[in-house]
């Protein structure tokens, strides 16, 4: 019963993070997940265990598939564009690592979700500073951004 009870407590919790946050933070969330889905992709195909392997990848798939059809490419131009690219080629990665046990593929995804969620987290560090007045020079933005908020890498555990 007391199992039952903190697994409950845990899924109220993570309900409640996702109903009070800001759509960038869902943004940075979504993104933490598919770093973390991707690592346990990885450690399930090197320990061998193929189910694991491909129930993480389709949860990977899932997110990225999400940020492609939430594009606007009206409003984002060619921002939307090479979005959608790598969007496009994560997901080309992801299908091919299936059959791929050198796990070559999944850590180039892992590359480009860390890489893009540090370079949103930045994008929405900028914002938050500059909703509150602060001004900050562009010149400086990315490393006042990275300085004061670095990306910690998520280990495969979460």
């Amino acid at each position: 019963m007391n199992a039952y009870h903190n697994q409950y407590q845990q899924q109220q919790y993570q309900q409640n993070q996702i109903n009070t946050a800001t759509p960038e933070q869902i943004l940075l969330m979504l993104y933490d997940g598919a770093i973390r889905f991707t690592r346990q992709a990885m450690m399930a195909g090197e320990n061998g265990n193929q189910a694991e392997k491909l129930g993480r990848i389709s949860k990977t798939l899932a997110i990225i598939t999400e940020f492609s059809n939430t594009l606007n490419h009206e409003i984002g131009g060619q921002i939307a564009a090479d979005l959608d690219g790598l969007y496009q080629f994560m997901i080309r990665e992801l299908n091919g690592a299936r059959k791929d046990d050198s796990g070559d593929k999944l850590k180039t995804v892992e590359n480009l979700l860390v890489g893009l969620r540090e370079t949103w987290g930045q994008a929405v560090d900028i914002n938050n500073r500059q909703q509150q007045g602060e001004a900050i020079p562009v010149a400086v933005q990315p490393q006042r951004a990275m300085a004061d908020k670095p990306y910690v890498a998520l280990n495969a555990a979460g």
